[in-house]
């Protein structure tokens, strides 16, 4: 599948960041262990929520995953520069889903895709919680999708 590439790349993904690989993280074949590929796309998924809805809506809320789905399409080797490209691509009630993918700098192919479903989790309380009109009106805004208010 080498050069697989999604079209129109902006109109689904507005967030994106530069993942920095180590040399600890290549298994013996030389490329990225799958396994950090999900600490990579946790870590992106926590700048998302940083810069879409503010770090302090964490103090309250937390964020708990039910289900992950990656798709591994093509190695990454060390020192390939890759980014994480995340975008909320539904909002139920309770529940919303992330879909991630991880890209090569240079020549944009996609290397991992991944969708994780969510669950909004009140941190005194230790249960799930309906998603805040705040939180909702906040990533509807960043991405520009007013489908997401319909789901």
């Amino acid at each position: 599948m080498k050069g697989y590439k999604m079209e129109k790349t902006s109109d689904i993904f507005h967030h994106q960041m530069p993942a920095q690989l180590r040399f600890s993280d290549v298994d013996r074949f030389g490329h990225v262990n799958n396994s950090v590929y999900f600490s990579l796309f946790d870590m992106c998924k926590t700048r998302y929520f940083f810069d879409v809805v503010g770090k302090d809506f964490f103090e309250k809320m937390s964020t708990v995953i039910v289900h992950i789905d990656a798709n591994f399409i093509s190695p990454v080797y060390f020192p390939d520069e890759i980014v994480i490209q995340t975008a909320i691509s539904k909002l139920g009630h309770k529940s919303f889903t992330v879909i991630q993918r991880a890209i090569n700098k240079r020549t944009e192919d996609v290397k991992c895709e991944c969708e994780t479903v969510m669950v909004m989790v009140d941190n005194e309380a230790k249960l799930s919680v309906e998603i805040s009109d705040d939180f909702r009106a906040k990533v509807i805004a960043f991405e520009k999708n007013e489908n997401l208010a319909k789901q």
